[in-house]
């Protein structure tokens, strides 16, 4: 009986799992800045619902990126924090990956269809990666990277994507040459994702020790100086006219 909690706080929505052998139980609220101070009683909220503590839990998965970076260095936190604490491990999970795995059942796609997934990464940029399901479990075709819009478009152009996912869709609905693949811009029950994927990954041997569990951070740079917001807005004005 496996036994895990998992932890997502990547985007503006918080999502909570449990999984207790066959209980399941899951959450998903409003995150942002709220997020640090939701996740640890959302957490105890749901142990508590399928009848387990934490000394009790296999492993803590956590949405490890890309993602928000204060939502990512929380949620790490967090699941590194309890497993010291319990002398558990700690699952990574890809956060665009759940974002697929939600998608998965609503887009209907064939075992060889690739699904990508983009999401809105503020600056004009997009959180992207590409995943095919191979009827067990998730295969990575391109890895998750931060693309500026004309990157990730050009790439489209050469080779136009099936089928796409996440909020992009609907952020850069005309900036973005989606074509004819198949789109879904909103996720059904995020939390639910994220458990299925944490428990895959948690099968598949992916635990590790609460010390080497790290976020992934694809921007290294996450404000603009005062000269780069006047040099942008100045080429914005220069394009309009």
């Amino acid at each position: 009986m496996t036994r895990l909690l998992a932890l997502d706080s990547s985007t503006e929505q918080l999502a909570v799992a449990v999984a207790a052998g066959a209980a399941r139980w899951t959450r998903v609220v409003d995150g942002g800045v709220q997020a640090s101070a939701r996740m640890l009683p959302l957490a105890l909220e749901g142990l508590a619902a399928c009848n387990i503590g934490v000394r009790q839990l296999d492993a803590v998965a956590f949405g490890a990126g890309p993602g928000a970076f204060t939502g990512l260095r929380c949620a790490c936190a967090v699941a590194q924090g309890l497993a010291f604490g319990a002398g558990i491990a700690v699952v990574a999970v890809d956060s665009l990956m759940l974002v697929a795995e939600d998608a998965r059942s609503a887009l209907s796609l064939d075992a060889s269809a690739a699904l990508w997934v983009a999401m809105d990464a503020r600056m004009d940029e997009a959180y992207a990666a590409c995943y095919r399901h191979d009827g067990t479990r998730w295969q990575v075709i391109a890895a998750p990277a931060l693309y500026t819009l004309d990157a990730l478009a050009a790439r489209w152009r050469a080779q136009p994507p099936q089928a796409v996912a996440g909020s992009a869709v609907r952020a850069f609905a005309q900036r973005l040459p989606f074509g004819r693949a198949i789109t879904r811009a909103d996720t059904e029950d995020r939390a639910a994702a994220l458990l299925r994927v944490a428990l895959q990954r948690h099968a598949d041997g992916a635990a590790v020790a609460a010390d080497q569990a790290m976020p992934l951070y694809l921007r290294d740079k996450v404000a603009l100086t005062t000269a780069e917001r006047e040099a942008a807005r100045a080429a914005a004005d220069a394009s309009r006219g």
